[in-house]
């Protein structure tokens, strides 16, 4: 019997991907040149899918890359020419804020110790701020920040650019797209697709900011907003690109919408709170967010009590059962599960029975 990856991303397939792909064979939807009106009409079928299953504005544009890591080095390179600032609560988050010092920013940060959220309250935003940046849910710490909350950092701060990494988040997370200026994720978390794919989404704000900078600075060569926003307006795209992980997300985007993302969301909630609430009573196990408000219901970080994360992953492995490893210093005293829309009711129920019995 085949496995079920119950790992943060990699992670495992959504049920319909198998199917999906075998069409697309058929089909010879692979061979077709990124320049032909197949193309065209596959992007524009993305387009409206992404926009339905988002509740995007009309002035959003959406942009395929090589992965989110990309778009951390793109959005500073098209969205600033000097002033950046980072909220930081985990290893993703530090490494959005690393790449702005890397690329000679002035970047600020508030930083929370691995596994806290953030009070909003606190929150300081120096003057002059270009791109205020935050990860809504936070892989390596499993800490999430209530969407309430990276909407009200709009109300306190209008005027940097809101960037939202919402990588691990998406679809569950309901983001109100008309708060924020633009958001990214990669398709091989919550979409459950093969990796190899970002998906940025760019508003009007963001393309008039990336246009005051050009000819100013480097603004990321073939996939700065500029080239990217040009080609988009073709449903093309400035280089080759990943025709099959946009065929499968395409597909899945509209298998999600056919079930409802309401319900996706009800789905992932009842299994969150199950697992939660069996981290709570367990001698072996425990929470490793302790604010249950920012504890994040698509990936649940456990602390592993009396014995190493090693031989919880081991034991469940040899069931069939893949889960994550904590990250970073945590690799050793934590393990992750994924709780994407992939896995349903019953496989997450399969999981907690074999936890109890370790």
């Amino acid at each position: 019997m085949a496995s079920v990856y119950f790992t943060p991303g990699p992670a495992q397939l959504y049920p319909t991907v198998a199917g999906h792909l075998q069409t697309g064979l058929d089909k010879q939807v692979f061979s077709q040149s990124h320049r032909s009106q197949a193309f065209k009409d596959l992007y524009r079928r993305a387009d409206a899918g992404l926009r339905a299953l988002f509740q995007l504005p009309a002035d959003y544009a959406i942009y395929f890359t090589g992965s989110a890591t990309e778009i951390w080095e793109r959005s500073l390179q098209s969205l600033t020419a000097q002033n950046s600032f980072h909220l930081v609560n985990g290893s993703f988050s530090k490494k959005y804020y690393d790449h702005a010092k890397g690329l000679g920013r002035d970047a600020q940060m508030l930083q929370m110790p691995f596994g806290q959220g953030f009070n909003l309250a606190d929150v300081q935003v120096p003057s002059g701020t270009e791109l205020l940046t935050i990860t809504q849910n936070e892989t390596s710490s499993g800490v999430c920040v209530p969407v309430a909350d990276i909407h009200g950092l709009r109300q306190k701060f209008s005027e940097p650019l809101l960037s939202v990494d919402m990588v691990s988040g998406a679809p569950y997370a309901a983001l109100d797209f008309s708060k924020i200026d633009t958001a990214f994720l990669s398709v091989q978390k919550g979409f459950g697709l093969p990796a190899g794919l970002g998906v940025w989404l760019v508003n009007e704000r963001c393309r008039e900011k990336a246009a005051s900078l050009e000819g100013r600075q480097y603004t990321g060569g073939h996939h700065s907003i500029a080239s990217l926003q040009e080609q988009f307006q073709q449903f093309q795209t400035p280089s080759t690109p990943n025709v099959l992980a946009i065929y499968l997300l395409t597909h899945v985007v509209e298998d999600m919408l056919a079930k409802g993302v309401g319900v996706i969301r009800q789905e992932t909630d009842a299994k969150a709170q199950r697992v939660y609430a069996f981290l709570e009573e367990s001698a072996l196990f425990a929470p490793f967010v302790q604010e249950k408000a920012h504890r994040s219901p698509t990936v649940i970080v456990a602390d592993v009590l009396d014995k190493p994360a090693a031989d919880v992953i081991s034991h469940l492995k040899s069931q069939g059962l893949v889960v994550g490893s904590g990250y970073g210093a945590c690799k050793e005293k934590q393990i992750r599960i994924a709780n994407f829309p992939a896995i349903s009711e019953q496989e997450m129920e399969i999981l907690l029975k074999a936890l109890r019995r370790f």
